[in-house]
């Protein structure tokens, strides 16, 4: 067999250049590196000589990223569009808005073409979904997408660059010390969940029930167990406060600090915990609990149990009386063992259900997707339109993500499995996207010159300074908060990476949780403008 005809095989071309991007993607230059858009320049390489991958794995891989993205963000999307996230909702669009204005613009006054923009967009922003959605547009439209893959090409180094470059710029030229505003957030916390034994030292909880104690709550800490005859036992109702009555408490080591404060003081832990039967994890399927808060379930009274922590959409926290448990959730619970047995036929706990991926629903999630992005809407006097395969999957993902459920089709898959469908869709998408825009590299650089470089560096800088000045000055937001923001707005996990390498408040990612999924939405919606304004 020849190296001719290995290379003439579009299956061993998709899996050579998956392969050889993912070790361009790997190499790290001053913490920077490409990640799985390598794949991307290696297509790209590859489609210059021209080769082929196998005809439709971009649309298979587009159907199966945006669907688990959709999946992985429904259940904050619609939250922060209502709740305190609203300034971040602001910023989001606020970024997303000038970065496709900008990219307008420029694209009418240098005649650059519609397909060529929207890659420059997509590219800026670091936005794969973008570059999806203005791929499949501009295929709709005219049967070929090539340029859009080059235009994100282009402005794609300078877009993971330049937000990388602007949130360490910043601190330094305005000197300020990321570490110390920090500590002078009250939201700051050391997220590292630990477990400290605590003896109780004060005489006016004497005779108090344990889980009365509203401070603790506050403290997003949980007293799970008590030490009974030199043993420590998963609380019970009837377990009260005592003078020197040890206790053993969750929580974050800096709230953990303030209960011992209150309560006495951290001590050795010397004693064993039967954590293979006195503590289990449960995922809530029952939608009779999904939606109840902690408190209104009163657990310890009702079923004996307490939940010490919950694990959601791959993030775990120390819950409080105020949290609401939502479907899917997975509970840590301490108790007796028929006690747990019990709790987890309440909340319709299946054991498979916590690492099994539901191959069914997500084989008709897709195809319902599908099915919705290929439903035409009729604009009066003007052209119709549909989601298309980069819209409809992501929005029923969306839905399924937030609700749960609908029908038999469970919006659920667990973490690991999500990431890897998730990154193997987008590798797919991107190694046929590249193949594609291979071809008319060097020819679209040739006749438009560097002014394309030149509008994606503008495209990214202009809508980061603007979304600063007005988060700071207009939103009265924190730095960190700003920051963290600003990264979720421009969907760059490589700042957000700089950020929390100088320091460890957990408020730039919570303000990246917030405005990343509504800039996830906006920008593919951007795209699609950028198009039909520039045709």
């Amino acid at each position: 067999m020849t190296p001719e005809n290995l290379f003439s095989n579009p299956l061993i071309v998709l899996f050579l250049i998956m392969g050889i991007g993912l070790i361009l993607g790997n190499i790290s230059i001053r913490g920077i590196s490409l990640g799985l858009s390598g794949v991307l320049f290696m297509a790209l390489l590859a489609g210059h000589y021209g080769f082929h991958v196998p005809a439709g794995i971009g649309d298979l891989g587009l159907a199966i990223f945006v669907y688990c993205i959709g999946l992985g963000t429904g259940n904050r999307f619609f939250s922060s569009l209502s709740n305190q996230g609203g300034k971040l909702t602001c910023l989001s669009l606020l970024i997303v808005a000038i970065s496709a204005a900008v990219t307008c613009i420029l694209g009418y006054i240098f005649k650059i073409p519609a397909n060529l923009s929207a890659g420059i967009f997509a590219g800026a922003c670091t936005s794969t979904p973008a570059l999806a959605a203005a791929s499949e547009t501009m295929t709709t439209l005219t049967g070929q997408s090539s340029g859009v893959s080059i235009g994100y090409g282009i402005a794609y180094p300078f877009g993971v660059i330049g937000v990388v470059l602007f949130v360490q710029l910043v601190p330094s030229l305005l000197r300020l010390n990321l570490e110390q505003e920090s500590k002078q957030n009250l939201k700051t916390d050391d997220d590292n969940i630990v477990i400290k034994l605590i003896q109780v030292q004060r005489e006016d909880l004497v005779g108090t029930p344990i889980s009365s104690c509203s401070l603790i709550e506050k403290l997003h800490c949980r007293i799970t167990r008590i030490v009974h005859n030199n043993r420590l036992e998963p609380l019970s109702p009837n377990d009260r406060f005592e003078i020197n009555s040890e206790v053993l408490i969750v929580g974050t080591r800096q709230h953990i600090e303030m209960a011992a404060e209150f309560l006495g003081t951290i001590i050795k832990n010397p004693y064993a915990i039967d954590s293979t039967r006195e503590r289990r994890a449960l995922i809530v399927t029952n939608p009779s609990i999904a939606g109840k808060k902690c408190n209104a379930l009163d657990l310890l009274e009702r079923d004996h149990v307490i939940i010490s922590r919950i694990s959601r959409l791959g993030f775990t926290f120390v819950p409080s009386a105020e949290t609401i448990l939502q479907r899917n959730d997975v509970l840590t619970v301490v108790g007796q063992i028929q006690d747990i047995e019990s709790f987890a036929r309440k909340i319709g706990h299946r054991s498979n259900s916590i690492n099994a991926t539901d191959i069914m629903s997500l084989a008709f999630g897709i195809a319902l997707g599908i099915v919705v992005g290929m439903i035409q809407v009729k604009f009066p006097g003007g052209p119709s339109l549909s989601l298309g395969i980069a819209g409809g999957p992501l929005i029923a993902a969306l839905i399924l993500g937030h609700f749960g459920k609908i029908g038999p089709i469970v919006g659920y898959i667990p973490r690991p499995s999500r990431i890897l469908l998730q990154d193997l869709g987008l590798i797919l998408f991107l190694a046929d996207a590249g193949i594609r825009g291979g071809a008319d590299l060097i020819e679209t650089v040739h006749q438009y010159g560097f002014v394309v470089f030149i509008i994606g560096i503008l495209v990214t800088s202009l809508p980061m300074l603007l979304a600063y000045i007005i988060g700071m000055k207009c939103f009265k937001m924190n730095i960190l908060e700003c920051l963290g923001g600003i990264c979720g707005g421009m969907t760059s996990t490589p700042a957000l990476g700089t950020i929390s390498a100088k320091t460890d408040s957990q408020l730039p990612i919570i303000s990246y949780a917030t405005a990343y999924p509504v800039a996830l939405i906006l920008m593919t919606l951007g795209s699609r403008f950028i198009i039909s304004f520039l045709r």
